[in-house]
């Protein structure tokens, strides 16, 4: 079925079914996307949901479920599928507003977190409980993609302290939240820079084989990201080359990973490639 009656059925239910109905359809959106192996139809498909979902929130401005899932999908499109840098950028802003806002629905204590001291930030932080992973994973990732997106920007740099902090309350309530998709996004918090810059390569490295193990080697992505941002780093060919090569060896089909895994893989046969150059 085209992407296009895909989307009105779904509108037409919403607005059959309005109240609960919108959870189960907010919940259920990414996952369309999510669980596609084809990055091309993907890529084309995607501003169609995007737009559904901006209608949608218009409609339901505080529904904690809809804001998740379009901070989610836009992170996922600015951030895969956009090559032009200010767009990627604006589009991400988009993200990261709807997970805040997102945030702020679900509990009053998760509002205004931007603008908090970090003391109070970090105190807030202690005090959600495991029923909040879902809102705080959601803007944890999306917070870390705007700042990939916005790596000249020294402001937004400066707030990779507030996403460590998220993540680890994450892994601290439900370390195999998502099979363990928060210690992937510890591993390259703590793997950017070198040791002798501050860099914390060996707990890089405890937080991807976290990752992977949680997800019994499902996460792809935990794998490339290994090698790419620890194996390099420590310039280790051995492991970098047997992780990339474990990478295409395995189907990336997988509930929730799939999108993600075919990204990996495409990256992994980009790495595995300039291997002889890069460690030569």
């Amino acid at each position: 079925m085209p992407v296009c009656s895909r989307v009105l059925i779904v509108v037409a239910c919403l607005l059959a079914l309005h109240g609960c109905a919108v959870t189960r359809v907010g919940d259920n959106l990414p996952y369309g996307v999510l669980n596609h192996d084809d990055l091309a139809l993907v890529a084309d498909g995607l501003p169609t949901y995007l737009l559904t979902i901006d209608g949608l929130i218009e409609n339901w401005p505080e529904s904690e479920s809809l804001l998740g899932s379009g901070a989610s999908l836009y992170s996922a499109y600015a951030g895969l599928f956009v090559s032009e840098p200010e767009r990627a950028r604006k589009l991400s802003a988009r993200a990261l507003d709807y997970a805040f806002r997102a945030a702020c629905a679900e509990s009053r204590k998760l509002c205004e977190l931007r603008s908090l001291p970090m003391e109070e930030f970090e105190a807030r932080l202690q005090k959600q409980g495991k029923r909040r992973v879902p809102v705080l994973y959601t803007l944890g990732t999306t917070w870390a993609g705007y700042i990939q997106l916005n790596s000249s920007d020294w402001g937004a740099v400066g707030e990779l302290g507030r996403v460590d902090a998220i993540m680890q309350r994450v892994v601290a309530l439900e370390p195999g939240y998502e099979r363990g998709q928060a210690h992937m996004y510890l591993g390259v918090l703590n793997s950017i820079l070198p040791e002798a810059l501050g860099g914390k390569p060996e707990l890089a490295k405890y937080h991807y084989e976290q990752a992977i193990a949680l997800s019994e080697g499902r996460n792809l992505m935990a794998k490339t990201l290994y090698a790419e941002r620890y194996a390099r780093l420590m310039f280790d060919q051995e492991l970098h080359d047997r992780l990339l090569r474990e990478v295409l060896e395995t189907d990336p089909t997988e509930h929730g990973l799939t999108l993600q895994n075919t990204v990996a893989q495409r990256d992994a046969r980009r790495l595995l490639d300039d291997s002889a150059a890069y460690f030569e």
